[in-house]
């Protein structure tokens, strides 16, 4: 398996935001990310996991009409 590794101009099309926002993740170190001399390379591996973990499930109506009623 090859790892694939993006600039932030990359990175940013990969996730359809900014580049601002990218460079921001980097800075704030919220994202993985490698030095190769000057330049900075984000692997999409940890794009991925990143969006992963950003990720909220649905909730179901009942769900929420049990979880009130036992606060009742």
């Amino acid at each position: 398996m090859t790892k694939k590794y993006l600039t932030a101009v990359e990175a940013a099309e990969y996730l359809n935001t900014s580049v601002r926002f990218v460079r921001r993740l980097v800075s704030e170190r919220r994202i993985p990310f490698h030095h190769i001399g000057r330049h900075v390379r984000i692997a999409t591996a940890d794009l991925d996991a990143f969006v992963q973990a950003g990720r909220v499930e649905a909730i179901r109506v009942h769900r929420v009409t049990q979880d009130f009623r036992a606060v009742s």
